[in-house]
């Protein structure tokens, strides 16, 4: 009975995770709100690696079409330096310039980061997440993706480093810093979902200590149904944020942070 109830227990968290990572509302954050109240508690990362990986398959299956064109441009201007595959060249370069600082920045602080995974910590940072969503709502830009320049891919990294902090939202950092340089709303979601990319695959590679130390003869079953929901669930969440971004909804995410942070600060 005890290890059905553990069952439904990782289920929940897989859902809840993979729901909350590609909206702007920090999955981080919420994983430990959620692990408080239901007094889970879980050692390494081994876990939150394999939701995590769970919402990268997700994300690579929703912008397949985008990956491979961008496979096959980018290697096409490297054979030939066609002009027309130029602008997919250089959006692979972004990409590559946008993952430096949260790798750099990741590595050399995670010990500090580590340290404000506490629930006050992401009660003060949702509602920042909050504000920073607030200040973009009825933002409109005007750039593409062949309109990008370096400065805005390093931009966009460096405020994906800064949600390496519990409760800052990894994809609504990115999205807002996207939107404050003029990015159009599709460009800066495809933007900030393909960055999200290299950063997962770099975190699993960071974390490749803590997997092989999991007990997975034990939790493998509760492991596994955890990964299997993460990938639905933001398959799902990601399409229907889409969605929302086309219809310049998101001051209600900011709505959502506000009341959800309050909560957490003053009740946990």
């Amino acid at each position: 009975m005890e290890q059905i109830w553990l069952i439904i227990k990782y289920l929940f968290l897989g859902i809840f995770q993979g729901f909350t990572e590609p909206i702007p509302i920090s999955s981080s954050g919420h994983l430990v709100i959620v692990q408080e109240l239901m007094d889970l508690r879980m050692d390494g990362y081994a876990f939150e690696v394999l939701v995590n990986f769970g919402s990268l398959i997700a994300v690579i299956l929703i912008y397949r079409e985008d990956i491979l064109r961008l496979i096959r441009n980018g290697t096409g201007f490297l054979l030939t330096k066609d002009e027309r595959q130029k602008d997919d060249f250089n959006f692979i370069i972004y990409l590559l310039i946008g993952t430096v600082p949260a790798g750099v920045i990741g590595i050399l602080l995670s010990d500090a980061f580590d340290n404000l995974k506490g629930t006050q910590t992401v009660g003060v940072t949702l509602i920042i997440t909050g504000i920073a969503l607030w200040t973009i709502r009825n933002l409109r830009g005007l750039k593409n993706d062949g309109m990008l320049t370096w400065k805005d891919a390093l931009i966009v990294g460096l405020s994906q480093a800064v949600a390496l902090i519990p409760g800052i939202s990894r994809s609504g950092a990115t999205i807002v810093a996207a939107m404050l340089l003029g990015m159009k709303q599709q460009t800066a979601l495809r933007f900030s979902f393909l960055l999200f990319i290299p950063v997962s695959l770099g975190t699993m590679l960071l974390s490749i200590d803590d997997l092989l130390a999991a007990d997975f003869a034990v939790m493998w079953p509760s492991y596994l149904i955890a990964f299997l929901a993460s990938i639905v669930a933001s398959y799902v969440s990601l399409k229907w944020f889409m969605n929302i971004m086309a219809q310049g909804n998101l001051k209600y995410f900011a709505i959502y942070c506000f009341v959800v942070g309050g909560l957490v600060w003053f009740f946990l």
